[in-house]
């Protein structure tokens, strides 16, 4: 057993008790494959009741490791196979009874939010597949903690452009049914390309079909305690010193991770899937990853030199983490969710933050144009076309990136659509309303870049 030095516990102990440093997510995967099933009502039953044994004693589990080491863990999910999978077998059912049940096990339980509501169609679309994307809007609408993803492309393959248009679709339609509740729908989907398949992070959370039965992943986070030790350098230290300091406070907080995903895996009896080291912000004051990059030197998020700070956080973020872990997966970098952090929502209603800017960002970050509030009145084509940008970006760098964004049905730009708790509020920002409309229509596929032909 290693030594562990006092002055370690008392700094571990002042970043939660003063920096907002958390577990965010301890996420159990499950696999449904084993409840495929031409029956839907059969199926349905075989997932409650694969979900209820599986994770009956999580969230007992998880609260205990909380209480027991005094680390604040804040949420417990479930992720599950990709529903669509399921679906391929019984072409009669109506897809959302299948969200009813994950929405009943999940509560039953109680976990959080259960995320694989999900589609993979990077390449085209199977069995299933189509009938699970028309039904999104109404299955989020329907239920309360299910969460949705779509996976559009891949370096690999390319984009999917038929799926990508009908997204657009979605996205809006997701708002629409739940206009009267902040159009919530449209925050519990997320439009990928490349997505992890081990991404304990809601809403696009998924079991990939290469995962085993279950296992257990824990997302940490500790945008705090990254800023509050940036903030003892001195103004004119260089930027090695500020990677450095980046990477060692990364180290520690995934450690902390790392202790979680062993504690929790042996007391369930079910292996450790992997550590997701995300920066991920709250809308809690110094719990922002915008105040990190302007610790770093910038007047305020956005300005020229924002894209810079943040590739310097991610990767150094990364470096760190990846030593403190057995398994790092997951999205592991820095989130820039607008509506989920006090900075960037200060930036945004300052104007010194535009939806140009954070598209620029999405290229170093880890996900993408993640909890931004549009205007209501913004086309099907235009969101379409903002998913075709970010996937691109996703596409041709070989990272993952993602598009959840909100149109705020009925309201404008410069209003504030508030959400509460983790998903916090933020100003409904503008967009280029020109209409990419032809050529979201062609369909087809964008063609895979380059970099796919690696083998």
């Amino acid at each position: 057993m290693s030594m562990i030095r006092s002055g370690d516990i008392l700094e571990t102990i002042g970043m939660i008790t003063q920096e907002n440093l958390d577990v965010r997510t301890v996420t159990m995967g499950i696999s449904l494959l084993d409840c495929i099933d031409p029956d839907p009502k059969k199926a349905c039953e075989k997932i409650y009741n694969k979900i209820t044994t599986k994770a009956a004693n999580l969230v007992k589990v998880v609260e205990g490791i909380s209480t027991d080491y005094g680390i604040p863990i804040i949420n417990k999910r479930i992720s599950v196979t990709p529903i669509a999978m399921l679906l391929g077998a019984c072409p009669d059912a109506d897809p959302v009874d299948f969200a009813r049940t994950l929405d009943a096990a999940g509560k039953a339980v109680g976990v959080n939010f259960v995320g694989g509501y999900s589609a993979l169609v990077h390449k085209g679309f199977s069995a299933g597949d189509v009938r699970l994307i028309e039904s999104i809007p109404r299955a989020l609408a329907e239920t309360d903690i299910v969460c949705s993803s779509v996976n559009i492309g891949s370096t690999k393959s390319g984009l999917n452009m038929d799926a990508i248009r009908m997204m657009g679709y979605m996205v809006k339609k997701s708002a629409e049914l739940t206009a009267d509740r902040q159009c919530i729908g449209a925050a519990k989907l997320v439009v990928f390309c490349n997505a992890p398949e081990d991404n304990p992070f809601m809403a696009g959370a998924f079991h990939g079909p290469g995962e085993p039965d279950c296992e257990i992943h824990v997302g940490v986070s500790g945008p705090g305690a990254v800023r509050a030790a940036l903030a003892k350098l001195p103004k004119d230290a260089s930027i090695d010193q500020v990677a450095e300091l980046v990477k060692r406070t990364a180290f520690k907080i995934t450690r902390l991770g790392q202790l979680v995903a062993n504690l929790a895996s042996q007391q369930l009896g079910v292996p450790a899937g992997i550590i997701d080291l995300s920066l991920a912000p709250t809308p809690a004051v110094g719990d922002s990853v915008a105040n990190i990059l302007e610790e770093m030197g910038l007047e305020q998020c956005g300005c020229c030199g924002t894209t810079a700070c943040l590739a310097l956080l991610n990767d150094a973020v990364k470096k760190g983490g990846v030593m403190a872990s057995n398994h790092v997966g997951g999205l592991s970098g820095a989130f820039i969710p607008v509506s989920e952090d006090e900075g960037m929502i200060r930036a945004a209603e300052t104007g010194s933050l535009t939806i140009e800017k954070l598209e620029a960002m999405t290229a170093v970050c880890s996900v993408g144009l993640d909890m931004i509030i549009i205007p209501g009145d913004t086309t099907p084509e235009v969101i379409s076309g903002l998913i075709a940008d970010e996937a691109a970006i996703g596409m041709v760098n070989s990272k993952t990136t993602a598009v959840r964004v909100i149109p705020a049905i009925g309201r404008k730009a410069g209003e504030i659509l508030d959400f509460g708790g983790l998903l916090g509020y933020g100003p409904i920002m503008p967009l280029n309303t020109r209409s990419p409309e032809v050529f979201i229509n062609r369909g087809g596929r964008l063609p895979a870049p380059m970099q796919s032909l690696k083998n």
